[in-house]
């Protein structure tokens, strides 16, 4: 299914007749703070934001599912649902498979599949926090129950890093330039195992899959502190991350999930740290209230993502970058709304915070920062967050062809109503 660009275009015409004086308005008030609003809409464009293959159906939690129909489940229309995304909000332009639930049967049309949609494959990430049904993540037949890389079996740790090598080679016969490798590995009741051996066992695992690595290849160590280990997980917390990348090499870099955090963690700090020891992977976004809720971006914290989004602002438009390109992806279960339009509110979400602190003016903030000027602060950054730059976000979005309200658009269109004519209502998504 590929939308008709010119209805697209029809809707934007209708729905905003007051863009144009809304944009010039909003154009201006950045000027006089200094800030060329044409760089504001260049550095949205660029802000391209994966979709990961299981996000674009119903998810779920251990209480239940509860599907809606039109799902995707197959990967070839999970990259027909990538392009209506694209089409939609312009804000996307890869999709990152999880290996064993979206194992590429033919990679060179797959490729070519990607390609017509103009999309192309992100990080692949590897899966060793289950036993595949099909044991397609298992390929010596050992179960993952008391861990992968950390498990105290010299047999299963071997599977899990054969299991990684194969996802690499899946990512090189699609295009793809980086592995993510988060764990589950840890335990749930003192006295289970050696804190320090499941550590080193794990770092020994890294370095085996890193040396496999090709040489334009970056590896992702993403933590998280709890869950499904809930007394102790080996990579818990962004130190850990960090101390696993240093120890792997230096292509090794430590992904930030904003849902893998204790209550209350100050994650703009973490970043920060990150960025200042040049090993920030990038992103996967979502938003919780309690734990890893994998529920809408800033649907709970939008202003946490804008301070996040302050961080890395600052970092782009400076003048040291690590070797990396950043790599932003969303990381979100949707049990409750359509799966299509979650993601548009999130890539929205993404695209509003960065728009933000893209207006917030830097030399203004490091002069106050410099008088310890507490007030002046806090007034400019409050000034640039409760600016309403959605005019910018809507310019950017239909420069690149996209709808000025992509979730408006998605129902006016009738799209899922399309997707269920052709799917069906009981199709149901790989891997959840």
């Amino acid at each position: 299914m590929r939308l008709d660009s010119g209805k697209i275009s029809d809707l934007n015409k209708a729905s905003h007749v007051y863009h144009d004086q809304e944009l010039d308005l909003l154009k201006n008030k950045v000027n006089n703070l200094g800030i060329d609003p044409e760089s504001v809409i260049k550095g949205l464009n660029s802000l391209q934001v994966a979709t990961p293959s299981w996000a674009l159906g119903t998810g779920g939690t251990r209480f239940g599912r509860f599907p809606g129909g039109g799902e995707p489940s197959n990967i070839q229309e999970k990259i027909e649902d990538v392009g209506l995304l694209k089409q939609l909000s312009g804000q996307t332009s890869s999709i990152s498979l999880h290996i064993p639930w979206d194992i590429p049967k033919n990679a060179a049309e797959l490729k070519d599949l990607a390609g017509s949609y103009g999309l192309k494959f992100d990080s692949m990430n590897s899966n060793t926090f289950m036993n595949d049904p099909n044991g397609e993540n298992m390929p010596k037949g050992l179960s993952y129950k008391f861990g992968s890389m950390c498990n105290s079996q010299e047999a299963v740790r071997a599977q899990a890093v054969q299991h990684n090598l194969e996802c690499i080679e899946y990512g090189k016969q699609l295009g793809s330039n980086s592995l993510t490798i988060w764990l589950a590995d840890g335990t749930t009741f003192p006295g289970q195992a050696s804190f320090t051996k499941q550590f080193k066992n794990v770092v020994n695992c890294l370095q085996t899959i890193y040396k496999e690595l090709p040489e334009d290849w970056f590896m992702f160590t993403e933590h998280k502190p709890y869950e499904p280990a809930f007394y102790s997980t080996v990579n818990a917390d962004w130190g850990s991350s960090l101390l696993m990348a240093k120890e792997t090499g230096e292509r090794c870099l430590c992904l930030v999930d904003l849902g893998h955090h204790l209550p209350n963690t100050n994650i703009e700090q973490v970043v920060s740290r990150m960025i200042m020891e040049k090993r920030l992977a990038g992103f996967h976004f979502n938003d919780s209230k309690y734990g890893d809720d994998d529920i809408t971006v800033g649907c709970i914290k939008p202003y946490q993502l804008f301070l996040i989004f302050n961080e890395l602002v600052e970092y782009l438009n400076g003048n040291e970058h690590q070797a990396n390109d950043l790599a932003w992806m969303i990381d979100a279960s949707h049990n409750l709304k359509d799966p299509l339009e979650d993601l548009l509110q999130s890539f929205d979400a993404i695209a509003l915070a960065y728009a933000q602190a893209a207006i917030i003016p830097r030399k203004a903030l490091e002069e106050a920062q410099y008088n310890n000027d507490i007030v002046a602060c806090q007034e400019i950054l409050q000034n640039a967050y409760r600016t309403d730059v959605r005019p910018l976000v809507r310019e950017a979005r239909m420069r690149l062809g996209g709808a000025a309200n992509p979730v408006q658009a998605y129902r006016d269109l009738k799209v899922r109503e399309e997707l269920i004519s052709k799917r069906g209502t009981t199709t149901t998504i790989t891997g959840l």
